[in-house]
């Protein structure tokens, strides 16, 4: 069974605390939203899991493994994968190309035949089978965006975290993220994701974590976050506390469950 252990992190750059004694746990294959303001430190928190930087204090447990003190490529090894908000294909390699660097880097005496297989069958899954052999600069913000979630896959981590995902991504785009979403995380994969896209990490997601000001507010089930005040508060201010259900539509996403 998956397994994150998130103690009691802090981070600090210079004067500025960025994190504040945040502390969950991930349980098997949830899928869970990462949502805050600007500024609220989703980014540094994320970059801790994975490696990118050190915490001040606090550990960070991966199935029973630390790895707040390993580099990127070895926490990678250890089970957890991300993507970033701005992606990063490698230009000047083809499509089928930039799958095979995960995969050789997992495995390096292994040769890109034996990764060909798997490669195609990532493709065909993200509708990109047709762009084999286009090279990363030739794709758009989307392409590139599912042309990164094919990485994932070559790697085949536990954990994946993905960072606005559905940012400036065309609809139809959207849709297949989605469905990449749900699909992995039935076959058994852990998610936590950032997005500022309210609506739909509100329908997505089965649990809600929620920062602001590098604090921890809230941690639960997305209809109970919906309402909490400490989370309305925290995205519509002090003075808009009584503001009511049509505001907090508007800020934190009209459930569509309950137009189903």
């Amino acid at each position: 069974m998956i397994e994150l252990d998130v103690n009691h992190i802090k981070k600090n750059f210079g004067g500025l605390q960025a994190l504040n004694d945040v502390t969950f746990k991930v349980r098997g294959p949830e899928l869970i939203g990462l949502i805050g303001p600007n500024g609220a430190g989703k980014t540094t928190l994320t970059n801790i899991l994975d490696g990118l930087i050190r915490p001040s204090s606090g550990t960070v447990y991966l199935n029973g493994r630390r790895i707040d003190t390993l580099p990127p490529y070895q926490v990678a090894r250890a089970g957890l994968g991300r993507t970033f908000q701005v992606t990063r294909a490698f230009r000047r390699m083809t499509v089928l190309e930039n799958l095979m660097v995960p995969a050789l880097a997992m495995h390096p005496t292994a040769r890109q035949h034996d990764f060909l297989d798997k490669a195609m069958e990532v493709l065909k899954f993200l509708t990109m089978d047709h762009l084999v052999n286009e090279y990363g600069r030739a794709l758009s913000g989307g392409q590139q965006k599912l042309l990164e979630l094919g990485r994932l896959l070559m790697l085949d981590p536990d954990l994946i975290i993905l960072d606005e995902p559905f940012a400036g991504v065309h609809p139809k785009l959207m849709e297949i993220i989605y469905e990449y979403i749900t699909t992995v995380n039935a076959q058994g994969k852990a998610f936590i994701i950032i997005s500022h896209d309210m609506e739909t990490i509100f329908t997505l997601s089965r649990r809600l974590l929620v920062l602001n000001f590098g604090e921890l507010i809230a941690d639960g089930d997305p209809d109970v976050v919906r309402h909490d005040p400490a989370v309305i508060e925290a995205y519509l201010g002090e003075e808009e506390e009584e503001a009511g259900p049509a505001m907090v539509e508007t800020y934190l996403g009209k459930d569509k469950r309950q137009d189903a």
